[in-house]
């Protein structure tokens, strides 16, 4: 990762004193996050020929939500998110969702496959490592949950493989930090998918982002701000851009824009006046990680262990202790801790709030808050909680957890969706959206989890609804061989789901 990043470096110095952007390009990506080179990496494999230019407003790729601290790197393939698999009123338990959300990171991992099987990318250990990923609830009830959901999803051959046990002996093996002083009548819950990953989805994006300016005519301009979008008469957009360090501004011109800025996407939607945008606002969600890098206890964990949310918690807030591989070195990772800042972005105005509120999402920001009372009180006492109590809350995972041990680390800043809804003013999303006009020539990624393992399936799907034709016609055979199963449904193809994660096991040299 640290040559990749050189070359960044390099070769954007050479850009700061040759090249200003052009006045005109086919395609705009606002962003220099996962999403955004995702985009450009498919888009130049299925047309090389197109011209387009990504703008980041940093000085380095993947330093807002993609870095690797501040997301917490699960290859969210919901082997351990309880949340993705409810409990409905008459008992049973609903896959379905888990099933579509393994299905899209599966299309991430042959879309990374294809990139390093071709030689555009290499040494996917930087990126990508196998690591377990487990569920772990206390109590009978929630023990009894548990075991149900098991018996449910190992029915779907996408989860054949996960494990279930409650046996204390089997829990030290699989856990043994976490069942170091337990006591032997405590009633505990596990499963594990050692199919699991942990993702540096930082490292990923320089690589691709270096991919594209050494064997791409992408252009890639750092320090560049886009600060806002007009429709033009004959159907294009012009974007106001300012060289951040240099203070020049211009205009240029773009058939397509895709924004993909994080937390500023909302604001920059806002500017661009397409009706699709109406209605919408943003609340911003900081978090918090406790962070280890005592190698004794990394040795006894080996594993990201999700439990579930406390009542009135949002989803996002799951606690769970993680193995973190970062650059090689392994760390261990305990949280969230919501926080609260005004800022859209850990690197951006305590404005963005109050700016972002019009007349045109103010009853949408109304009706989520007057509707999420509980939400707004978890949040107040989370932000009010010391150093102390929260080591207390990890120590329901690690009993002996020691305060020296552990140190406070700031996660990424993330805003949450609201959108119009006609019964209640507004509703608080927590997924990912695309939101395209109706040309299809702007295109932009709102909300967080799960997000940037999704990133694959998110923008195959801004090619879906902004190039139809192109999709369905010229770039259809090249798709399916970056993504042999596109189009199908994994969860209907047993023989073909084994096949492509074997692929994606040897090129991206996973160890499970």
């Amino acid at each position: 990762d640290s040559s990749t990043s050189r070359g960044l470096g390099d070769v954007y110095k050479r850009q700061i004193t040759n090249r200003k952007p052009k006045p005109k390009y086919d395609i705009v990506l606002i962003g220099g996050g996962i999403m955004s080179v995702t985009l450009a990496t498919l888009l130049h494999e299925l047309e090389p020929e197109l011209e387009i230019a990504i703008f980041e407003r940093l000085g380095r790729f993947a330093k807002e939500s993609s870095a690797a601290w501040n997301n917490a790197g699960t290859g969210h393939s919901a082997f351990c998110e309880l949340n993705y698999t409810p409990e409905m009123k008459d008992g049973t338990i609903d896959i379905s969702k888990a099933e579509k959300i393994v299905e899209q990171f599966e299309i991430s991992k042959q879309f990374w496959a294809y990139l390093v099987d071709k030689k555009l990318i290499d040494q996917p250990q930087q990126f990508i490592t196998s690591c377990a990923h487990m569920s772990l609830v206390f109590g009978e009830n929630d023990a009894s949950f548990l075991e149900k959901r098991h018996k449910k999803m190992t029915q779907s051959h996408l989860f054949s493989e996960m494990q279930f046990t409650r046996d204390h002996d089997k829990l030290r093996e699989w856990i043994p930090l976490i069942m170091k002083g337990r006591n032997s009548s405590e009633i505990l819950a596990a499963t594990k998918m050692d199919l699991g990953t942990d993702v540096n989805f930082g490292t990923l994006t320089r690589k691709l982002g270096f991919h594209l300016l050494n064997a791409s005519n992408v252009e890639i301009f750092l320090y560049h701000e886009v600060k806002d979008i007009d429709p033009k008469d004959d159907g294009s957009w012009e974007l106001k851009i300012k060289d951040r360090l240099h203070s020049h501004k211009q205009d240029v011109a773009a058939d397509f824009v895709f924004i993909g800025a994080g937390g500023y996407a909302l604001p920059l939607l806002d500017s661009s006046d397409i009706a699709e945008s109406e209605g919408y606002g943003g609340f911003p969600v900081s978090g918090e990680w406790l962070v280890s890098h005592n190698e004794e206890l990394i040795r006894q964990h080996k594993a990201k262990v999700y439990t579930l949310a406390s009542v009135d918690a949002p989803p996002m807030s799951v606690p769970h202790l993680d193995l973190r591989i970062i650059d090689g070195k392994e760390a261990l990772l305990f949280g969230p801790f919501a926080g609260f800042s005004t800022k859209f972005l850990k690197e951006g105005s305590y404005l963005d709030l109050p700016e972002s509120v019009n007349f045109k999402n103010i009853r949408s920001l109304f009706g989520a808050w007057w509707h999420n009372l509980p939400l707004t009180t978890y949040l107040i006492q989370q932000v009010a909680m010391t150093k102390m109590q929260k080591m207390n809350h990890l120590r329901e995972f690690v009993k002996d957890a020691k305060d020296e041990d552990w140190e406070l680390k700031i996660a990424g800043q993330r805003v949450q969706i609201i959108k119009k809804d006609e019964a209640e003013g507004g509703k608080l999303e927590f997924g990912t959206e695309v939101v395209v006009n109706k040309k299809g020539t702007i295109a932009s990624l709102l909300g967080a989890s799960p997000g940037a393992s999704t990133s694959v399936s998110a923008m195959l799907t801004v090619l879906e609804k902004c190039f139809p034709e192109k999709v369905k016609g010229e770039w259809a055979s090249k798709i399916v061989e970056m993504i042999p199963t596109y189009g199908k449904r994994l969860s209907e193809h047993p023989e073909l789901t084994l096949e492509i994660r074997n692929f994606t096991k040897e090129k991206l040299q996973l160890q499970y």
